[in-house]
């Protein structure tokens, strides 16, 4: 029913297979979600499903009309699932798990994150210029070197790399796979490294 799951990112670990081969994965836990309203395409023109990551305080507690009342008091993230048909029995407020109903083990996906956020960097690390001698008769080290060259009145061409803010930029990672989903904890084991850092959202597309 759906063609996307959001989750949280746990962090990285490693596991064994049958063979007893180390396979490093990242931990995506896709629990925690509800319903917290239902669109369709006679009132909104389309069909999708609004979902929300409860807060950690709020766990373990029975569900509240309270919480679509006041969404960003009680929910850290609200996504919207578009989907092709919702089912008749689903309602507003109910615990969905879309990980282990859309997610099996062995499938390919692709990670979109917000990558790590990085602050300002020079040119070697934004860009990997190559940099200057190391030498200490060098005076260019890591400097970006000239940027208006044999320009009329030293024009800077329209693209030029400077040093600049590095990361928070949305990264996608295709063609990696699921090596384990967990049905006790709800957590998804996914090959490599995927963007994002820790308890950053991520969106897992098949």
């Amino acid at each position: 029913m759906f063609n996307s799951v959001h989750g949280i990112k746990v962090g990285m670990t490693q596991v064994f297979d049958k063979n007893g081969d180390v396979i490093p994965v990242t931990i995506v836990d896709v629990n925690n979600w509800f319903i917290t309203q239902i669109k369709s395409s006679e009132k909104d023109g389309y069909t999708s499903l609004q979902l929300g990551l409860l807060r950690k305080r709020f766990r373990g507690q029975s569900f509240s009309d309270l919480w679509l009342k006041a969404k960003n008091d009680h929910f850290l993230h609200v996504k919207e699932i578009k989907t092709d048909k919702v089912q008749e029995d689903i309602t507003a407020g109910q615990a969905v798990n879309v990980g282990q109903s859309t997610l099996a083990e062995g499938d390919v996906v692709s990670i979109t994150g917000t990558s790590k956020g990085l602050g300002f960097q020079g040119v070697v690390k934004r860009w990997n210029f190559a940099g200057g001698p190391a030498a200490h008769g060098s005076t260019f080290h890591r400097l970006p070197g000239t940027s208006g060259c044999l320009r009329t009145q030293g024009e800077v061409i329209k693209g030029k790399k400077f040093p600049g803010h590095l990361g928070v930029e949305q990264v996608t990672v295709k063609g990696l796979k699921i090596v384990r989903i967990d049905k006790d904890t709800g957590y998804v084991f996914i090959k490599g490294a995927i963007p994002g850092k820790k308890d950053s959202l991520v969106t897992i597309k098949k």
